[in-house]
């Protein structure tokens, strides 16, 4: 996979991209990483990428030409179909289910905005996909972009070393993750489970699915209904 960032603050990007499984997959040759500032494409001599809104109102808005020109170059560094993804508080709320869907794009141009906001031919001309990380606001959309960038990153095919990592992982299956420990077996009375010592696997699976199960309905509820299609019988009946 390839992706491109499309920001006007390129210096936060490289610590993010070159540490921990980020850097690892680059390194595996699963994806490669180009951040593009968005100021080199912009035709005003002093490199603006910003204007006042038309009809008034506080703050500044991206302007539209260095943004689609910054777009159309990355596009052309591969032969792909690319998904344009602008991050914005309007966006829809970020999931695991697509993150596995990008997982099968060959190349993801990520767009990172400032300011006030975006001109609406961006949004509406450009971006193939809108999302946000959630109900607050930041100063821009790196962080956004990074966080998207590693969730999806991980699902590439050779990145994560345990193949079932992934599968496991809390929202896959619209539950939470079922609690971890390791050694040692007892941390200052503090003690491990006695099922997850007693080496009986189908005694393990049972105990974690359990937990999991639990643990989502204390801490997310509203989980439960998208989850309806992965539970047994019994398991939708305990959840009414």
């Amino acid at each position: 996979m390839r992706m491109d960032f499309l920001t006007l603050f390129p210096e936060m990007f490289p610590g993010v991209l070159q540490s921990s499984m980020l850097k690892q997959a680059q390194d595996k040759q699963a994806v490669s990483y180009h951040v593009h500032n968005i100021r080199d494409f912009s035709e005003n001599k002093h490199r603006k990428t910003d204007d006042y809104p038309y009809g008034g109102g506080a703050g500044m808005v991206l302007t539209p030409q260095p943004v689609f020109d910054a777009a159309a170059f990355a596009r052309q560094q591969s032969s792909s179909q690319a998904r344009i993804i602008l991050l914005c508080p309007q966006g829809a709320p970020f999931t695991q289910e697509d993150a596995e869907e990008l997982a099968g794009e060959k190349q993801l141009i990520f767009l990172c905005g400032h300011y006030e906001g975006y001109d609406e031919r961006i949004r509406t001309h450009l971006a193939t996909d809108e999302y946000s990380i959630g109900d607050f606001i930041m100063t821009g959309g790196e962080l956004g972009a990074m966080t998207l960038a590693d969730s999806i990153t991980r699902l590439l095919p050779g990145v994560l070393g345990n193949s079932e990592s992934a599968a496991a992982d809390s929202f896959s299956e619209s539950l939470l993750e079922h609690p971890h420990y390791t050694r040692p077996a007892d941390f200052r009375g503090l003690k491990v489970p006695d099922v997850l010592l007693s080496g009986h696997h189908k005694n393990i699976e049972t105990w974690r699915r359990q937990q999991a199960l639990e643990r989502t309905r204390k801490r997310r509820p509203d989980l439960l209904e998208k989850s309806a299609e992965h539970l047994s019988v019994k398991e939708n009946e305990e959840n009414r």
